[in-house]
């Protein structure tokens, strides 16, 4: 298939992706607002009791909310039911994974520098800990969690910190990061499959047979699954996002990085969770978004490389780097890729709109030039055109001395 094709697919499956998702998430919040800010023990409008009800102020008029079982009352028609929105997001997710990182290899998943893996056993290693983490998850919700909730989160978190380390030693960063958000998003996934609406039908059933009752072991299941989906939000956003931010996953303490993310985004979440009941939830929130931010920094100001210290003292750049001693590795090492006519096709015509055809071009991007081959040393991604060091040094040395076109 041409890289053309690859492009329009990349673009559905995103395109399909990201709105899904938004009105997964969205719902979701939604319904976990709504569940903390119901006035319990009130009397619903048609005169039954209710487990409580809201009114609310949206596009120009009143919504009137009103949670209840329906006790002796018939099944409403149309019921509305929120599954298409986590389905679509799990299979327009899946299809990414195929079209970025599996078939059409648009992105690097096997990073030569991090494991010396084939593309085939990097795909292996991507997929299946997607996998092993759902199937362990289900394992303790289903068999551990019933008897013992503690020691079931304890064990899933301690195996899902092991898989995302490896993974993070195991592919490139990049990879490695979408590959967590993706196995979280899993789990959410097969939670509302599995669990969720399994335990929807369940209701829907018995009152459809004119009881009020359904199993307390299902029920109790998919309220607490339904719980971590709402902690995994979070950090399954930040990580779908993180490909953006090669200061992150190319850091050689990536892993580390990876685990603040994710420790973040549910602290904040959990903070959110509580504001009903915690008077002093402002500055709570506060203290731990600043406390995030801080150890990212802290993280991330650490050399981005373990090579990149003894490379320096390893190959000494020449003292003066003219423009065309900077060009000719950027023309060598860069412009098969970033060019309007690349000669390796695989990303598209240059990736992320960045060219570097003209002289002007490069001058412009040189900043971007020292993050990406210098600094992060993500670019190339894993290497493909085998850049050396004295280059990385050349490029760092013409950059310091202003970036000259000349």
């Amino acid at each position: 298939m041409s890289s053309a094709v690859w492009e329009l697919l990349d673009f559905v499956a995103r395109w399909v992706h990201v709105i899904a998702s938004i009105m997964w998430v969205g719902n979701s919040l939604l319904f976990n607002w709504l569940d903390r800010s119901l006035r319990p023990g009130t009397t619903a409008e048609r005169g039954h009791p209710a487990l409580g009800t809201i009114w609310l102020l949206h596009s120009g008029g009143f919504y009137y909310v009103e949670k209840t079982l329906l006790p002796d009352e018939p099944l409403p028609r149309p019921l509305h039911w929120f599954k298409w929105q986590a389905y679509t997001t799990w299979l327009s997710g899946m299809a990414l994974l195929l079209v970025v990182y599996y078939l059409g290899d648009r992105a690097i998943l096997a990073d030569p520098s991090v494991a010396q893996l084939s593309h085939g056993a990097a795909v292996a290693v991507g997929f299946g800990a997607i996998t092993v983490g759902w199937i362990f998850y289900e394992m303790m919700q289903r068999f551990v969690a019933p008897r013992a909730p503690i020691v079931a989160a304890i064990a899933w978190i301690a195996g899902f910190t092991v898989i995302a380390i490896d993974l993070t030693h195991l592919l490139s960063g990049r990879a490695a990061f979408l590959h967590v958000g993706a196995m979280l998003g899993t789990i959410m996934a097969g939670n509302v499959f599995f669990t969720i609406v399994p335990s929807q039908r369940e209701l829907v059933a018995s009152v459809a047979g004119g009881h009020a009752s359904v199993s307390a072991a299902m029920s109790a299941r998919a309220k607490r699954v339904s719980i971590h989906n709402n902690y995994f939000t979070f950090p399954v956003i930040a990580l779908m996002v993180s490909g953006h931010f090669p200061a992150m996953y190319g850091h050689r303490w990536n892993w580390a990085i990876l685990i603040v993310i994710i420790v973040a985004g549910v602290a904040v979440r959990h903070v959110l969770n509580i504001r009903w009941v915690f008077p002093q939830w402002k500055p709570a929130l506060a203290a731990t978004m600043l406390a995030s931010v801080g150890a990212l920094y802290a993280l991330m100001v650490k050399p981005a490389s373990t090579t990149t210290s003894a490379s320096a003292n390893a190959v000494i750049a020449p003292a003066i780097v003219t423009f065309a001693d900077a060009r000719h590795v950027i023309d060598r090492r860069c412009a098969a890729c970033h060019s309007a006519q690349p000669a390796d096709s695989t990303f598209g015509a240059a990736p992320a709109g960045v060219a570097f055809d003209t002289p002007e071009q490069i001058v412009a991007r040189a900043a971007r030039i020292k993050e990406r081959a210098v600094t992060t040393r993500t670019m190339p991604p894993g290497n493909k055109t085998h850049i050396t060091e004295m280059e990385r040094a050349i490029l760092a040395r013409w950059i310091e001395l202003g970036a000259l076109a000349k």
